[in-house]
């Protein structure tokens, strides 16, 4: 990753430092790693929030976080964005992340492994192990890696189960200079989704957003808050963000008797929750997020001609 494209942050709360110097911990002591690094999706859109572990400062009491491009061409962002892992030594990585595989040159690292972090089937981020002695990279290696993603991503997203949401919708704290953002507060009423499509369609034809991501992004957006609707009985949040091409929506339940579904369901014929199959059939990625106060589930549309860049 560039240097420039990183960007200081603060602290992600108590839990999740606990749970950071925990990550870090398991992932350098794996044999053979110099270095080891995080990547936390941030709503799924263009930026995930990184550490390294060189990134912890004397005396501090967990490493220091950053943004970084998600897009940028990295094993570790493979990993985010497909839920695939990257395993390879580095001058089979020149292939395909030429850019990447140059800059290990001066630093000893022989191979590399990037893997998902998995929770509730969804990717919730990636960690990157930088090794500077030789690996297998075979199969059994890397059912070990995703075995260790899995148990990672499950303690993450009890960590964040365990952050207070500093305010009931959404704030500007997380969106990226030069973006374009939205925000609508939905009543806890099933005739206000209406009203949510008619506001994600203004704004994107607004943005110069091409007539067919309008209709998707609508047909997407109107399924995500009737499942709100239903299942938390007490409204949501509505953020709409076009980033570089990247067009990312986010609702947020509003507290309420329960969160929203954030599974798909095993029957598609189940009267509710289709409408997450409805996301995983045309968004390039969705997911969801949680914190002690509820859910956010997010979809993305890809970069394309059709979005403005």
């Amino acid at each position: 990753m560039h240097p420039e494209a990183h960007r200081p942050q603060a602290s992600l709360g108590q839990g999740l430092d606990a749970w950071t110097t925990e990550a870090l911990r398991c992932t350098t002591e794996l044999p053979g790693v110099r270095r080891a690094g995080l990547a936390l999706v941030e709503g799924g859109g263009r930026r995930l929030q990184f550490t390294a572990s060189d990134r912890v400062a004397d005396g501090a009491e967990g490493p220091a976080w950053c943004h970084i491009d998600g897009y940028d061409d990295v094993p570790l962002n493979t990993a985010v964005r497909t839920g695939r892992s990257v395993l390879g030594t580095v001058t089979a990585l020149r292939d395909r992340y030429a850019e990447f595989a140059e800059r290990q040159r001066e630093t000893g690292t022989v191979a590399v492994a990037a893997v998902p972090l998995v929770a509730d089937d969804q990717t919730v981020g990636a960690y990157v192990l930088f090794f500077d002695v030789p690996q297998p990279l075979d199969d059994a290696q890397r059912r070990r890696l995703e075995g260790l993603g899995a148990e990672l991503g499950t303690s993450l997203r009890k960590a964040q189960r365990g952050v207070p949401r500093a305010a009931e919708g959404f704030t500007d704290d997380d969106v990226p200079d030069g973006a374009s953002v939205a925000v609508l507060e939905v009543a806890p009423d099933p005739s206000a989704v209406g009203p949510a499509r008619q506001f994600l369609r203004r704004t994107l034809v607004g943005w110069g957003v091409d007539d067919e991501e309008v209709y998707t992004a609508t047909l997407c957006l109107s399924e995500v808050v009737t499942n709100a609707l239903i299942h938390t009985q007490a409204g949501c949040a509505v953020r709409v963000l076009l980033d570089r091409g990247v067009l990312l929506t986010s609702v947020r339940d509003l507290g309420g008797s329960g969160g929203m579904a954030a599974e798909a369901p095993a029957d598609p014929l189940q009267p509710h929750g289709r409408g997450l199959q409805v996301l995983e059939a045309l968004a390039a990625r969705w997911g969801s997020t949680v914190d002690a106060r509820g859910t956010t589930v997010w979809f993305v549309l890809e970069p394309a001609a059709s979005l403005p860049g």
